[in-house]
């Protein structure tokens, strides 16, 4: 299980949110859609506040 946890918040952050974004999966529902949205998204071309580009 912290595995997966690292894994989604580094995602997070290579889409340039916060890691505790990864709490929307509590809400039933609609948190774990908005999640895959989130984890979806491209990521951020250029360094972004959490460290450099993983594309580098």
């Amino acid at each position: 299980m912290v595995p997966t946890i690292s894994v989604l918040v580094r995602r997070l952050h290579d889409t340039g949110r916060s890691g505790w974004h990864y709490w929307w999966c509590l809400i039933p529902i609609a948190g774990p859609i908005i999640l895959l949205v989130f984890l979806a998204s491209p990521s951020v071309p250029m360094d972004n506040l959490y460290g450099p580009c993983p594309t580098d």
